[in-house]
């Protein structure tokens, strides 16, 4: 049972609505997604911040949902998978991961997701090691990371493509 005491009101703006959630002080941003919001796209594994199920963006910086209380996100703009898919920001990447199987049990494929946009919105472009190496906190036990880097590379070929 909680502490009347040890609750907190939180306002933000979650995938482009404004709200605002009472809950415990100590309650991770993850659980209050998955339980208030019925956001379940971000997983919870680890709790520990290693595997990067939970990942989330918050103010445009992809964080550990496990890591991250809900009152941190006072203020702050939070994205989650949902919200990325539902505006179509990552439907040519969503489209790449299908077209390459780079999903398979599909735990991971949420984070990996909000992790490569991460990493396609930046001006610079990455090579195959800079891929691996940005989506290394990313567990997945399924694929074995090449389809995985296939999709995100292809995606980047194809905006680069488009961008000409």
């Amino acid at each position: 049972m909680s502490d009347p005491a040890m609750r907190c009101e939180v306002s933000f703006t979650l995938n482009g609505l404004a709200e605002v959630l009472s809950t415990d002080a100590r309650r991770t941003l993850v659980d209050a997604l998955r339980e208030d919001f019925a956001l379940t796209g971000s997983h919870v594994g680890c709790e520990h911040g290693v595997c990067g199920a939970c990942t989330v963006r918050v103010d445009g910086s992809i964080v550990r949902g496990c890591l991250m209380l809900a009152v941190q996100a006072d203020g702050c703009r939070v994205e989650t998978i949902e919200g990325l898919s539902d505006s179509g920001e990552i439907a040519d990447l969503q489209a790449a991961f299908r077209t390459r199987n780079a999903l398979q049990c599909g735990f991971c494929t949420p984070a990996m997701l909000l992790t490569a946009a991460e990493l396609l919105a930046s001006p610079h472009r990455p090579d195959r090691a800079e891929i691996r190496a940005h989506i290394s906190g990313n567990y997945c036990r399924c694929t074995g990371y090449h389809a995985i880097v296939d999709a995100i590379e292809a995606t980047l070929a194809a905006r680069a493509g488009a961008a000409a």
